[in-house]
This record gives structure tokens, C-alpha cells and sequence, in this order.
């Protein structure tokens, strides 16, 4: 029994339809059933929805299957899977964007590897807001390249919309990003609790963060975390400025 014919196996044992397990997985009814009859296979932040769903270990849906021998988890895999189960939806979401842009940059340096002649990075159509905005890592996307006008050591654009950042990063334009590691007064790509912002990022000695917006009229914008918070921040990336802008006059 394969992959696809114990997924349909488990879900029936379950009574649960196609519909109400696409449902619960985020994805189209079609979808399931290219994943029972094998013309499909699961993305990895789906399949691990799918074994909670499922309420299986995942060996069980790999054993028997031509992949079992590679795709049976290790212990160091099972205990990352059940430290990712302990978390809140909020954490896992944010592990999603997190794998999802690790994975695009992933290939983007195998693509490098292999095309010598130019060099090319994804610029992500779905907008980091300057405010608020939710771009899909890993989808939403056209790669352009990256010419003579593109900072040395860029590793991927957002187009960003919005006010708050200006008049450093303007309403509409392409911010640059690599994946340096931030200091403060740098501005970044962040994910917070599932929502990506890009900020100019502080931390004071007793734990505080901040993120600002660099035009001071939209300080509504503003984000702060204060230690015991519990909330989740991750950033993604640093964005490519000329300079360092200053930080607001009240922790600079």
C-alpha cells in the first residue's frame, strides 16, 4: 500500500470526506485526490498539517511505499515535528513562512550555482506592506534579474505599498533584501504573529523590541514586544539602504 492509498485508507477509517479534509488542509477538494491517486504529493507545510488532521505518526503514511527509506524520520526529525506540534497556530504559520522563504532561497542558490551567466531573484508580487500585508513566501513571485542597479549580495525584492516608510522606501517601490544579521537601526522583513511588516528594528537592553516606521507621522504603525510578550517575531530578512536611517529621537 502506497502513500496516497493509506492517506485514503486513514481518511475513511476517520468518516471524513475529500471536501472536509481539504477543508481542514487549506486546499482544493481536487487536490486531495491527486494526493490518494498519486498525481500530486503534498508541499511540506501541508503534510505536516496532514498528519495532524490524520492524527497519524508520519511513518505510518510512508511505510510499504517506494519513498519509506528516505522519508522515515529520523529521532532528531520526530523531535522537531513534536516541538512543532506543541505550538499555537500562530507558531506554526510563522514556521510555514519561515520553511516556505528557506526553501525558495534554497533554490535560488542551486539556480545560481548552475547559471554562472546571470543571476536572478525573486521579486515578490504580493506587497510587505509598509504597514501591513501578507506576502505568500515561496509563491507569489516573478524573477527578475539582478542587474548593475541591483545592491551586490541581494537576495530577494519585495515591492512595497504603503506610507509608513517613507521617504526611505516610497509607496510602490522594490526594496532589496539579504539575509544579514540585523542590528539595531536596520530595517527588516518581519513575520509577526502570521503578518509581514517591514520595520526599522530596535532592541533596548531589557529585552524591548521595537518596530518603527521611518515616516514618524504614521508612528500608529508602530510595533513594540516587550519581553514576557509571548509573541512571535521573525525576520526574514534585512533591507538593502544606502545608510542606516536614524532611529526615533525617543530611543536613539
Amino acid at each position: 500500500m502506497n502513500f496516497g492509498q493509506r492517506l485514503r485508507a486513514r481518511r475513511e477509517e476517520l468518516k471524513m470526506s475529500r471536501s472536509e479534509l481539504a477543508e481542514a488542509l487549506g486546499v482544493s477538494r481536487s487536490a486531495i485526490g491527486n494526493y490518494e491517486t498519486g498525481v500530486s504529493f503534498p508541499k511540506e507545510d501541508i503534510l505536516l498539517r496532514l498528519f495532524d488532521c490524520l492524527d497519524v505518526d508520519p511513518n505510518y503514511l510512508y511505510r510499504d511505499s517506494f519513498s519509506a527509506a528516505k522519508d522515515t524520520l529520523s529521532a532528531s526529525e520526530h523531535k522537531l515535528l513534536k516541538d512543532y506540534r506543541s505550538l499555537t497556530r500562530t507558531g506554526q504559520e510563522t514556521v510555514h513562512a519561515v520553511v516556505r522563504a528557506l526553501s525558495v532561497y534554497q533554490e535560488d542558490l542551486m539556480r545560481d550555482s548552475s547559471q554562472s551567466e546571470e543571476r536572478i531573484i525573486p521579486l515578490y508580487r504580493s506587497p510587505a506592506a509598509a504597514g501591513y500585508a501578507s506576502p505568500v513566501f515561496g509563491e507569489d513571485f516573478d524573477y527578475i534579474s539582478a542587474s548593475a542597479d541591483v545592491p551586490r549580495g541581494a537576495e530577494f525584492a519585495v515591492r512595497i505599498q504603503g506610507d509608513s516608510m517613507t521617504p526611505y522606501i516610497v509607496d510602490g517601490s522594490v526594496a532589496y533584501v539579504n539575509r544579514d544579521p540585523l542590528k539595531n537601526g536596520d530595517v527588516g522583513i518581519f513575520c509577526v504573529d502570521g503578518d509581514m511588516l517591514c520595520k526599522q528594528y530596535f532592541r533596548d537592553r531589557l529585552g524591548m523590541a521595537y518596530l518603527f516606521s521611518l515616516n514618524r507621522s504614521r508612528s500608529d504603525a508602530d510595533v513594540s514586544f516587550p519581553a514576557t510578550s509571548g509573541r512571535s517575531l521573525v525576520c526574514v530578512g534585512r533591507v538593502m539602504l544606502p545608510s542606516v536611517p536614524p532611529l526615533p529621537v525617543s530611543v536613539g
